[in-house]
């Protein structure tokens, strides 16, 4: 599609509109905007803009609406499949800036704040007021807007669900710059066709999120983590079925390899409690009492063992804790730090699909002599698994990536899986999803998008369009 350069006359009404300090061009635009944390898909927009409120959001898209600008949205850039990178150019809109708490409703269970509020802001706001909010993605330092734009997940999704079951309501500019409202404070609704959760998961491609009401919990008063360790990851895979079907279900249930502990341990300069089994379920139980929580695990640690597993160590002091889960919160970082490059399968299989899956993955390192390193969550199927470039020239890379990934993909499908479980589809994600869900799906979607976005200016080249 062809769309109109940003000029001078476009920059002219750009300053205007938010003055010379919130617009940058050229030189000016620092490279980190041109990629996200997958930096193998680059492109520098024309212009970078910062507003400060909705009507701005509003005033901008408007504006490239009638002159037929490309418009792409963007929060902190944490994004793994080129989701925030501008591909044609134009505007990139930094919604980073709107990063305001706005409001605590204690009566209805609420938290109302603008988009570029971090994960982690909010947690730490919540949790002051004996409060919770159950998500939680990996990369605290992602913007609100971030997660709901890709319905992300994370560690405790087994219990408590995900980012589109604690979004109450959005207020969401559209591409031609009209601001709607979907949903609220309310619980229930059935109002028509649920716009709310179309917006989330949509990946900035059918409007601009410019203010989030989120839904609440109380905090648990206790929480305790078991470290489970197996001979073989079949073994601990194997188990997650049956904790699943017991009636004490974790908060998280996470699996994790000897390597790439070794790997976390050596970034973090941090022992790891135990390092001597080749694979570990990890698994935390929350609740209001020690009591309450003593009772889930306890029957958790009874299957487990006669799993198979090794042993059970219960992790009950803040310190043990820490460990633990600090060695698990670096696993990306650590093994991004072990290479020159890396690309990310995101896959989510049936839970009693992972350990065939993570077999599988394994197998490929050896069929395309590649380094290949995963963990994941064992308690809802989504798993991690990173492809490494280490000494690989460009040409190989690239041939190789696309062999495992097409291999990977393939044996998804095969096992009623999905492409992606909560990093979302942006532009490096495309053409697998379009082998995935078959024409008449990718049809609607389509038609979807043509719906909200007639000129495809908001977020060109991503998901379908």
């Amino acid at each position: 599609m062809n769309y109109k350069k940003v000029d001078e006359k476009d920059i002219q009404f750009l300053v205007s509109l938010l003055g010379e300090n919130r617009v940058f061009v050229g030189e000016a635009i620092n490279e980190d905007f041109s990629h996200d944390e997958l930096a193998s898909i680059k492109r520098m927009p024309e212009a970078l803009v910062e507003p400060l409120n909705t009507e701005e959001v509003s005033q901008i898209m408007k504006y490239a609406n009638e002159n037929n600008i490309p418009v792409t949205p963007r929060g902190q850039g944490t994004g793994l499949v080129g989701g925030a990178v501008p591909l044609h150019g134009g505007i990139l809109v930094n919604m980073s800036k709107m990063n305001k708490i706005l409001e605590l409703d204690e009566d209805n269970l609420t938290l109302t704040v603008e988009p570029g509020v971090l994960l982690m802001e909010i947690s730490k706001f919540v949790e002051s007021h004996d409060l919770f909010y159950p998500p939680d993605p990996g990369e605290k330092s992602a913007t609100i807007a971030g997660n709901i734009n890709t319905n992300a997940g994370g560690m405790r999704a087994v219990k408590y669900g995900v980012t589109r079951d604690y979004v109450r309501g959005l207020e969401v500019v559209l591409p031609n710059g009209e601001v709607i409202e979907v949903g609220g404070k309310i619980v229930k609704n059935s109002s028509g066709y649920s716009f709310k959760d179309l917006i989330v998961g949509s990946e900035g491609t059918l409007g601009i999120v410019t203010k989030a009401i989120l839904r609440l919990l109380p905090l648990p008063k206790k929480a305790i983590s078991l470290l489970v360790p197996f001979n073989s990851l079949e073994e601990a895979i194997e188990t997650v079925p049956k904790v699943i079907k017991s009636k004490s279900i974790p908060t998280a249930i996470e699996y994790m390899v000897r390597d790439t502990i070794l790997s976390a341990e050596e970034f973090l300069g941090k022992p790891f409690p135990d390092k001597s089994a080749d694979a570990y379920l990890l698994l935390t139980f929350d609740g209001n009492s020690k009591e309450e929580v003593e009772r889930a695990y306890e029957s958790v640690a009874e299957i487990c063992l006669e799993a198979g597993a090794l042993d059970v160590y219960i992790s009950e002091t803040q310190e043990r804790q820490e460990s633990i889960w600090s060695a698990r919160g670096a696993f990306l970082e650590a093994i991004k730090a072990s290479t020159t490059e890396m690309d990310e399968c995101d896959v989510v299989v049936p839970r009693n699909k992972i350990a065939e899956f993570v077999k599988y993955s394994n197998e490929l390192q050896k069929e395309f002599d590649i380094r290949i390193k995963s963990f994941g969550h064992a308690g809802d199927g989504n798993l991690h698994i990173y492809v490494l470039r280490d000494e690989l020239g460009q040409e190989e890379w690239d041939q190789k990536l696309k062999d495992v990934f097409d291999c990977m993909y393939n044996r998804a499908r095969e096992l009623n899986g999905q492409v992606s479980g909560e990093h979302g589809i942006g532009f490096a994600k495309k053409g697998y999803l379009c082998e995935s869900i078959g024409d008449q799906y990718l049809t609607l979607m389509r038609g979807i998008k043509a719906t909200f976005d007639p000129n495809n200016i908001l977020n060109p080249g991503k998901v379908v369009g």
